[in-house]
């Protein structure tokens, strides 16, 4: 059975991605956008991974639940609207960290900066988030309540990151061992 690494560099090697990985402007638009599928780093370990993705699930809702208590403290108006139920942004918070916690190991095995592309696909994903917020908005619901549905966004988006990031990090490059440094003639 083939490593991850060996299907990554199959799959890169086939010649209708290699055809579109080799123009210039492709190569430009990955290389911006930090990706260059050779990181020099081992990926972050699957436990800690699972770990912080449910520390992120658990912390998360905490501050939803906290930000929607502070909400409807502050506007009043807010008591009762339905996205604040729980089993309303449960789900979607759930769903949106379980789905973060996916990408973290796919953002490592693609970039040499996998931080850094994580931390912007985040703030991206984030933004895109706020859209149905902002239809909603524009449908006539209380500005007040979306601005505690945004806030909701950042603060999981905020905690999923770090949790991620620095409970879950890449792990340095595996040494070499002599045999295998022998091998290749080092």
């Amino acid at each position: 059975m083939a490593t991850s690494p060996d299907l990554v560099e199959r799959v890169l090697a086939w010649a209708p991605i290699e055809r579109v990985l080799s123009r210039p402007t492709v190569g430009r638009l990955l290389a911006r956008a930090g990706i260059d599928f050779r990181p020099p780093h081992r990926l972050p370990e699957w436990r800690r991974v699972a770990l912080a993705t449910a520390l992120a699930a658990v912390l998360s809702l905490a501050a939803d639940a906290t930000l929607v208590a502070v909400g409807t403290h502050l506007f009043p108006a807010t008591n009762g609207y339905v996205h604040f139920q729980f089993a309303d942004y449960a789900k979607l918070t759930v769903i949106g960290v379980l789905a973060a916690g996916a990408a973290w190991p796919v953002v490592a095995r693609v970039s040499s900066a996998p931080r850094r592309l994580f931390f912007r696909a985040a703030i991206a994903v984030t933004l895109v988030l706020f859209l149905p917020d902002v239809w909603i908005w524009l449908q006539g619901e209380s500005a007040q309540a979306v601005a505690v549905l945004l806030a909701m966004h950042v603060a999981i988006a905020l905690i999923t990151y770090n949790l991620l990031v620095h409970r879950a990090p890449v792990r340095a490059p595996a040494r070499r061992s002599a045999a295998t440094r022998s091998e290749a003639g080092v």
